[in-house]
Parts: C-alpha cells; sequence; structure tokens
C-alpha cells in the first residue's frame, strides 16, 4: 500500500461530511427522532465508510474510493448478494429476525439493498484502517511445512460445514461462518488468485490476521448500533446463554471474525472469474469480462426472490413510519 508523509495530506471533503452525518445522527439518536432511530443503521454506516475510506488516504495516499473507484461500485451489488446468501441459510437456521422495519414494501426493499450494500464496504474499508494504522498488517509467521496438496480436504471440510446446518440447524449452525472460505480458498489459490491459504503457506500473516481484526471490530459495531435504533434485528440462537452484550450473545461475536475471512474469499473468487475489479491494493485491479448494467439486472432478479422470503420468513414486525410517508401515498 502507497505511504508517504500524511501529516501533509488533507482528509477528503467525503471524509469529513461522513464524519459530520455520523456525529448528528448519534445526536439525533440521543433525542429520539422518529426518522433516525428508523433509518439510523444506513445513517451510520455510510457515513463510517465515507470516513475511514479518507482516513485510509490520509495516512496512505491510497484508498478504495480515491484510487479504485470501479471496484468500490462492484463491492455494493454483491455485498447485498453476498449477505443474502446469508439470509438463505437463516431460512432454516432460524437464528436472527427483524423488527420494527418500515411498512411500505418498495420503501422496505430500498431498505435491505442500502444496508446489505454496507457489508463488504465496511468490512474491508475497516481492514484497510487496521493496516493503515496498527503494526498488524506486518505480521509474520514460519510458513507451514510442506504438507502435499491440501486443496481436497479443506473443499471437502467447507462442504461438510455448509451441510451440517442445514441438516441439523440446532446444532450445527455456527459453522456457516467458516464454510465459504474453505471452499473457495482451494479455488482461488489454484487460480492464482488473491489466496488467504497462500498466505498462511508462505508465511504472510498480515492480510488474514488484519482481516479478522476487521470482523471483530465491524461486529462490535453491527452490533453497537442495532442496539439503538428501532428498526433492528434481534437473535434467536440456540445454547448461548443469556449474557449478552447489546442484541448478540457473546459467544456469537466469536462468528465476526471469520465471517470476514468468507468476505474476503468470495469476493478474491468473483474477481477472479472477471465479475468485478478487485479493491485490495496488493492485488491486480484487473478487468470484468462482463458488462456491469447485465450483472445488476442478475443481481436484482436474485434480491427480489430473497427480499420476498426475508418478508415471509424473518421479519417479526413492522414500526409505524407515518413521519416519513403516509401508507396511501403509495397504496391509493
Amino acid at each position: 500500500m502507497p505511504g508517504g508523509d500524511s501529516r501533509n495530506r488533507a482528509l477528503p471533503g467525503y471524509a469529513l461530511g461522513g464524519l459530520l452525518c455520523l456525529v448528528c445522527a448519534e445526536l439525533l439518536l440521543f433525542f429520539r427522532l422518529p426518522g433516525v432511530q428508523d433509518l439510523f443503521y444506513l445513517l451510520a454506516w455510510w457515513p463510517y465508510i465515507l470516513l475511514a475510506d479518507g482516513l485510509v488516504y490520509k495516512k496512505t495516499g491510497w484508498s478504495i474510493i480515491k484510487s479504485r473507484p470501479g471496484a468500490f461500485l462492484d463491492l455494493l451489488p454483491w455485498s447485498v448478494s453476498f449477505w443474502l446468501i446469508f439470509e438463505l441459510f437463516n431460512l432454516r437456521l432460524s437464528n436472527w429476525h427483524y423488527v420494527g422495519l418500515i411498512p411500505q414494501a418498495p420503501l422496505r426493499w430500498t431498505g435491505y439493498a442500502a444496508a446489505f450494500a454496507t457489508v463488504l464496504p465496511g468490512l474491508f474499508e475497516t481492514y484497510l484502517l487496521i493496516r493503515a494504522y496498527t503494526p498488524l498488517g506486518r505480521l509474520r509467521t514460519r510458513p507451514l511445512p510442506g504438507i502435499g496438496s491440501p486443496e481436497k480436504a479443506l473443499f471437502f471440510s467447507g462442504i461438510l460445514f455448509l451441510a451440517l446446518p442445514l441438516l441439523l440447524p440446532r446444532f450445527f449452525y455456527p459453522l456457516v461462518w467458516g464454510g465459504f472460505v474453505l471452499v473457495l480458498e482451494p479455488f482461488n489459490r489454484k487460480r492464482h488468485a488473491t489466496s488467504l491459504l497462500e498466505d498462511l503457506q508462505t508465511g504472510r500473516a498480515g492480510r488474514i490476521a488484519s482481516l479478522l481484526a476487521s470482523g471483530l471490530a465491524c461486529g462490535f459495531l453491527w452490533e453497537f448500533w442495532n442496539y439503538w435504533a428501532r428498526s433492528k434485528w434481534v437473535y434467536t440462537v440456540p445454547f448461548v446463554g443469556d449474557l449478552k452484550l447489546f442484541e448478540m450473545p457473546v459467544a456469537g461475536f466469536l462468528g465476526f471474525p471469520p465471517f470476514a475471512l468468507e468476505c474476503y474469499a468470495m469476493y478474491a473468487f468473483v474477481a477472479s472469474l472477471g465479475l468485478a475489479s478487485h479493491w485490495d491494493p496488493e492485488s491486480p485491479q484487473g478487468r470484468t469480462r462482463f458488462n456491469r448494467l447485465s450483472m445488476v439486472g442478475l443481481h436484482l432478479v436474485f434480491w427480489g426472490v430473497c427480499f420476498w422470503l426475508i418478508d415471509s420468513r424473518t421479519v417479526w414486525s413492522l414500526g409505524d413510519t407515518r413521519w416519513f410517508l403516509e401508507c396511501d401515498t403509495l397504496h391509493p
């Protein structure tokens, strides 16, 4: 990642705007303004992403938004689609539900897309922030000794991790948060994509350590900002007890670090197929092989099916948002 003297580098204007919006959202939430309570997730995460990107740029002279804007745009639809895969798993796991959501379906679905689009940018901007301001990214370990080719073992372990939660969700639900990285990393390594497995085998542990820290940091922010909102999610997770930090059982925070690894492996995989540009400064940006508008169309079809399923199975209650738009405006 580029460096240089950060003392002479100004914080970008969009980052200052993000900081101002985040502070205002927190203050208005304190006064329980209804509109802010309903939209607080969006009012917190989008300003945070802009602020984090600007802080990375100030420190390093490089950021996703300023240096790879096309990759940043690619992150958004894939972020929604990746998270919806976990929402589909949740139809079977029933580990979380949404309460107090916007009653009007068009607005609610728009909210789903805007909220889920923050997942990958939030994780990866936090990852870059950690690498820019801490020594974690320089972590080195001993290279793994020659153990032959572990790809098949990892792949079939990942398949098991994804199948068992569907077969016995009450007992094996945590395995979902590690399955995709096991399934996809062998492909990433074979395709010479950016590979976490390759990092381990060469002793470059900085990326993995920073991703794990990013997952934990974002997990804390997800739960912290969710706790104070009115439109939010709640958990129904077996065997983890009643000890909670915000809405999340404390043991549940163990799922956030491997989730960050999964997101990285999933995005590296689609980037290696030419379906997206890579955002990581240590990876070549590459070119997309497909028309972005066509890809967005496919994303939208998938989103529509998943949003309908979320409404049918995962939404427990709708809130009162007459402050925003009377129902008969959309449904005369």
